[in-house]
């Protein structure tokens, strides 16, 4: 275990690192998706997803593999979800003149979003009422179970090439394919780096605090990768196109729990987590969920009192947080 100066550090260069990598990965993988072509719905569900999700997976893939820490992993991931809700659409709002959205994207990708938050909190149930071993304080997560949220993101896919048109558009013929793919490849190796010392310094807290990594990973984590999209929406609210704004948001939630969790299952082989930890969490994620959309439907835009309020829960999302870190409460702990 580090100190805590050194957590710190770690967890503030981490940041810096990943934002870095990502703007270099979200470059690379856009000029290499007009390159070869594809589908829209290939370039946005996919490409544009993997791009501004790659720390979220990395954070998952990293605390499994090395650190043998899953639910560190998860933690990440509901607290990025939470982050992107309510954060990064009132940064955008406030921002910009108006934020607008539209009826697909109430009735179509929110909708979808709400299902796969569902759709992980069933998994989760299944792993610990169905599977041999699971109970209330240990839900095993199998290979199998991990099939369900990905079965469900290729219907995901499949409904935006429904939707969508045949291709992106005209290749990219001055974009150097070699170098490309180089740019892409080291910015995953530079994510990586970042993520890892982001996944240090959680643990470090968890074990100086005495409390679960899984709080570190709501928190700390999860803000630092959620960095890169608050970017990619911001930029784009600022440019007008608010439908981008939100369906990132959307998107990139969609990919983190329907993929990159079950991503987390297969290279572990297995995976437990606490399901009382799960049932707080993922009922707050909800609610943040079921607020999100209602705000946006109302007129169809998110006025600044609005998103002051999504900024507002966000801090009394923290402010549970830290009352469990500090043992004053211990909902999650399920004590």
């Amino acid at each position: 275990m580090v100190s805590t100066p050194v957590a710190i550090v770690l967890a503030v260069v981490g940041t810096a690192v990943i934002w870095k990598g990502s703007g270099l990965f979200e470059g690379a993988a856009d000029r290499l998706s007009r390159y070869y072509r594809l589908p829209v719905a290939v370039h946005g569900a996919i490409v544009v997803a993997v791009g501004s999700s790659f720390p979220e997976i990395s954070s998952v893939v990293i605390s499994t593999v090395v650190h043998g820490e899953f639910s560190l992993g998860v933690g990440a991931i509901v607290g990025s979800a939470i982050f992107n809700l309510l954060v990064i659409p009132a940064l955008s709002a406030l921002s910009s003149e108006t934020l607008g959205a539209t009826r697909d994207i109430v009735h179509k990708d929110a909708q979808f979003y709400i299902i796969s938050v569902l759709v992980l909190f069933i998994v989760f149930a299944l792993g610990a009422t169905y599977v041999p071993g699971g109970t209330n304080s240990a839900a095993i997560l199998t290979p199998t179970l991990a099939v369900i949220p990905l079965a469900t993101y290729v219907v995901y896919v499949f409904l935006h090439y429904a939707d969508a048109s045949d291709h992106v558009g005209k290749g990219a013929p001055e974009v150097n394919p070699r170098r490309t793919w180089v740019t892409l490849l080291f910015a995953l190796a530079l994510i990586s780096v970042g993520v890892e010392g982001l996944v240090r310094a959680a643990l470090s807290f968890g074990e100086t605090f005495g409390t679960p990594s899984f709080l570190w990973g709501l928190t700390v984590i999860a803000a630092a990768t959620s960095l890169p999209d608050a970017l990619v929406s911001i930029r784009a609210a600022q440019q007008d196109e608010d439908v981008t704004s939100l369906t990132n948001v959307l998107g990139s939630n969609t990919f983190n729990l329907l993929v990159a969790i079950p991503l987390g299952i297969l290279l572990a082989g297995s995976a437990t987590i606490d399901f009382r930890v799960a049932i707080p969490t993922m009922g707050f994620l909800t609610l943040s969920s079921i607020v999100f959309v209602v705000f946006v439907r109302t007129g169809l835009e998110l006025t600044d009192r609005e998103a002051y309020g999504f900024l507002a829960l966000y801090g009394l999302f923290l402010l549970w947080m830290t009352l469990e870190t500090v043992g004053v409460i211990e909902t999650v702990r399920g004590i």
